[in-house]
């Protein structure tokens, strides 16, 4: 019985991560990271390698969504394309220099910074 309710706690936070992630075009790291490390008690390491691979298939049916009700700017995505891919290999490549505090400072710093940003 304990299982099957760890198997509902995590797919409410998937739930959740996905409808955040569709309805502002990402953000669901935001939500899965703090998720995974607080309520699935999975070091943060572990956490922020989950996020990634489970924001794939969410982004991309948010994606085919957004594409087909015409918000897709194939020039601002062949532009951004090349940045994120580099981008994505050498964060990946940072996680495993980083301790987990590390990482949990730098991932708290970043979402400070967006939602300071995005007040002002």
């Amino acid at each position: 019985m304990h299982m099957r309710k760890d198997k509902f706690v995590l797919g409410a936070g998937g739930l959740l991560t996905g409808a955040v992630n569709g309805l502002f075009g990402g953000g669901g790291g935001m939500i899965v990271v703090p998720f995974l490390t607080a309520v699935a008690k999975k070091p943060p390491l572990s956490a922020h390698a989950t996020a990634i691979l489970v924001i794939l298939p969410v982004s991309l049916v948010s994606g085919i969504f957004y594409l087909i009700n015409g918000y897709f700017d194939a020039e601002m995505f062949v532009a951004i394309s090349a940045g994120v891919t580099f981008g994505g290999f050498l964060g990946a490549r940072a996680l495993n220099l980083l301790s987990a505090g590390e990482a949990t400072v730098i991932f708290a710093a970043v979402m400070f910074a967006a939602g300071i940003r995005m007040i002002f």
